[in-house]
């Protein structure tokens, strides 16, 4: 399903792209591509919510590590950034900037159960990382790229305003269902491992809005192999360093390198291409690529050592 889904989200935009009749729903077509966008989010991290209860969380030793490794990194990006010499690496470290801090993808505990890692443990960090990143996100970016009609703290609410209810409130929402309408806690439950059909709409409109970025960028083919190459190292280096931090067993390792590694890259999409520059989305659909690769590759391992 999920090369389906990145291999149709490219198509579609690109039929749309070579038929001029079509480019008059282009704004349009976009606006929705964008709250539906934001919307799958939301479903996602409700729907894994609601399998959770708040006392199965457990504050775990590799949590610790990847939030410090996650705000660290963020943070050191955004400086070089700042302090960029050129345009071209400017925008390269942006591109890790957003790649580095994306909170964990709100699927990430379909993948980390069928590995056998601990879906309680993904929903903890998925709770760390959305709260830290509500409080990051809205400060750093501003400093990186400035609104030019808004002060420093107007722009700050206004990221935190966008930001926060995407992240927390599905949280908020499924917990309230749990203790007080239990027949619907029920059936949603009972539904939830159809979320992952809802996980690839949202990976097909996040290549989508990815293609449409790198066909409007005007990039050379040098700057968009230097973008692919940022992508795929901080693909890499997350997915490590999350198993290094969680090498005490096995379990911990696999959930670790998940919960660090599987972003949610339709935020990051959406992220770049709302608040940073166009061009800084394209790392986030090549996050995307990366990342269902190599989650293809884990389970068609876990599948062939099981049988």
């Amino acid at each position: 399903m999920l090369p389906v889904a990145m291999v149709t989200g490219a198509a579609l935009y690109l039929i749309y792209h070579s038929i001029p009749a079509l480019a008059p729903i282009g704004p349009v077509g976009n606006r929705i591509a964008s709250e539906l966008q934001r919307l799958v989010i939301a479903f996602l991290l409700f729907f894994q919510f609601v399998k959770t209860a708040p006392g199965d969380l457990h504050f775990r030793r590799w949590h610790l590590y990847a939030i410090l490794f996650q705000g660290l990194a963020f943070v050191g990006t955004a400086f070089l950034a700042i302090n960029a010499d050129t345009p071209d690496i400017r925008i390269l470290l942006e591109c890790a900037m957003i790649c580095l801090i994306c909170p964990t993808a709100s699927a990430a505990g379909v993948i980390t159960e069928r590995l056998g890692g601990r879906l309680s443990d993904t929903v903890t960090y998925i709770l760390i990382i959305n709260t830290a990143a509500t409080l990051l996100i809205p400060t750093v970016i501003p400093m990186v790229r400035p609104a030019s009609d808004l002060g420093f703290w107007a722009y700050v609410l206004l990221l935190a305003g966008k930001i926060f209810p995407l992240l927390i409130v599905p949280c908020l929402l499924a917990w309230l269902i749990r203790y007080f309408f239990k027949g619907l806690h029920a059936r949603l439950v009972a539904f939830s491992s159809k979320s992952f059909y809802i996980w690839g709409v949202g990976l097909m409109l996040a290549i989508m809005l990815a293609t449409k970025a790198l066909v409007h960028s005007q990039l050379s083919a040098g700057s968009i192999f230097c973008i692919v190459l940022v992508s795929m190292a901080c693909t890499a280096v997350q997915f490590a360093a999350g198993r290094h931090f969680g090498h005490r067993n096995h379990v911990d390792k696999i959930t670790a390198g998940q919960a660090l590694g599987q972003k949610n890259t339709g935020f990051l999409i959406w992220l770049g291409y709302s608040y940073m520059t166009p061009v800084t989305s394209i790392a986030g659909g090549l996050y995307a690529i990366w990342q269902n690769l190599f989650n293809s590759w884990e389970l068609y391992q876990k599948q062939h050592h099981q049988t």
